[in-house]
């Protein structure tokens, strides 16, 4: 494979900073909504910081095509670590970390990851061949959902700490070990520190492009258009592009805003079993970007993420109409390998059908898109209703049927979608 080196370089990076911003991003809806009590406070933190969102994303799309990709995850990882890690020594030097800069944090690390995410499968596809885009997209799945499964497994050890709980959760109570758990502000010094290293390994990378293209330089509103122009002219592309993400969408916000509710009032358990949940969900993601190629070997792509659309819709339907435990796993395992796996099949779809040069401003517009969606149910789930005894279950019913109603405009589009050049037979 071309650029081995580099790519092995990036998805080092990526490793080692995904893993302590997981842990970061696993404390701060617990701290808000378990510690804080404000569940409320956090989805109106939530809410802001989406809407913000909406144009850092447009405006990150275009740099994305801008600026040479290597350069932009230097400035991302050089910004994190000064400003996570001053945020940290605010806590070491005063012994806590006020909230709002907490909330910091956690609105630098949305930000960060509008940028991030798009930029790696850019990069990714500027240093990949084409005949590689399914092979490269299922690496990065992997790697992106084995540092989850880490990051779930030392959330539960760092900021619960290790007590007999935590170890019966993980099936070791036959073990008996006491390990006081750490505050925020140390959990926020390993995030900076992480930050660091991944600098470090991105500045090593040396790579020729594996294709050509211009280099955008009009200003960002104009490449937003450009973007915008290019998907008005390919409507199959557009609403392939947008409805397809839906689980994501969903996801995101189950995941910092009903996810806490769902285990602190209708499980009634403690912050091991919301650890525990993420590292199972990270499971049945990391299982998808393994496998899913080959479960949907006999299918389209849109096949495949149809009927993962579907599965989704069940087990949120489910998950809505019970309180077991097991099921709960379950569902964060099969709703984990859903989101994986139309992740995969997304991206690898968008990456033969879109240009390389115009990548970076057409994910703008769908990133643009899907935070207004996440926006809308934000605001709806920060609604104190349903944090008030067990309605966070109403929630997930909603969910479920926005992903239900997803999959109407991908049938309509269907055989557009499965005819177009490059789409290939098969989602291998």
């Amino acid at each position: 494979m071309k650029n081995r080196r580099s790519l092995i370089l990036l998805i080092a990076a990526h490793i080692v900073s995904a893993i302590a911003q997981g842990i970061s991003m696993l404390a701060i809806p617990w701290y808000f909504t378990s510690v804080l009590q404000e569940a409320s406070l956090f989805g109106t933190i939530y809410a802001g910081v989406t809407l913000f969102t909406i144009l850092w994303s447009i405006y990150a799309g275009s740099l994305i095509d801008k600026y040479p990709r290597k350069n932009l995850f230097l400035a991302i990882t050089a910004v994190g670590c000064l400003v996570v890690g001053g945020i940290s020594s605010v806590g070491f030097i005063t012994g806590t970390i006020p909230t709002f800069l907490v909330a910091g944090v956690f609105c630098l690390t949305i930000c960060n990851y509008q940028m991030h995410y798009p930029a790696l499968y850019a990069f990714s596809q500027e240093l990949t061949d084409k005949s590689n885009y399914g092979r490269i997209n299922s690496i990065l799945e992997v790697q992106g959902q084995s540092t989850n499964m880490i990051s779930g497994g030392f959330a539960a050890l760092l900021f619960t700490g290790i007590n007999q709980e935590v170890l019966q959760a993980w099936g070791l109570e036959w073990i008996s070990i006491e390990v006081a758990p750490w505050s925020l502000h140390e959990i926020f010094l390993m995030d900076a520190v992480t930050y660091a290293v991944a600098f470090g390994l991105i500045l090593a990378i040396r790579y020729t492009p594996a294709k050509s293209g211009s280099t955008a330089i009009e200003p960002a509103w104009q490449r937003l258009k450009e973007g915008f122009r290019f998907l008005r002219e390919r409507v199959p592309l557009f609403v392939f592009g947008n409805f397809a993400y839906s689980i994501f969408a969903i996801v995101l916000v189950e995941i910092f805003m009903l996810l806490p509710l769902y285990i602190d009032n209708q499980l009634e358990k403690g912050p091991a079993i919301y650890a525990l949940a993420r590292y199972v969900f990270s499971m049945g993601s990391l299982l998808a970007g393994v496998f899913i190629r080959w479960v949907f070997r006999r299918f389209n792509y849109i096949a495949g993420i149809l009927s993962l659309m579907a599965f989704s819709t069940i087990w949120f339907f489910v998950l809505s109409a019970t309180n077991s435990l097991l099921l709960f796993a379950l569902f964060n395992f099969f709703v984990g390998f859903a989101n994986a796996g139309t992740r995969v099949l997304r991206v690898t779809y968008l990456f033969h059908q879109i240009p390389n040069h115009i990548i970076g401003r057409t994910s703008g517009v769908f990133q643009m898109i899907n935070i207004l969606l996440r926006f809308g149910f934000i605001s709806l789930f920060a609604l104190s209703f349903f944090s008030e005894e067990n309605n966070v279950v109403y929630a997930y019913s909603i969910a479920g049927a926005f992903i239900l109603l997803s999959t109407i405009p991908l049938l309509v589009y269907y055989k557009k979608l499965t005819s177009r050049r490059g789409e290939g037979n098969s989602a291998n």
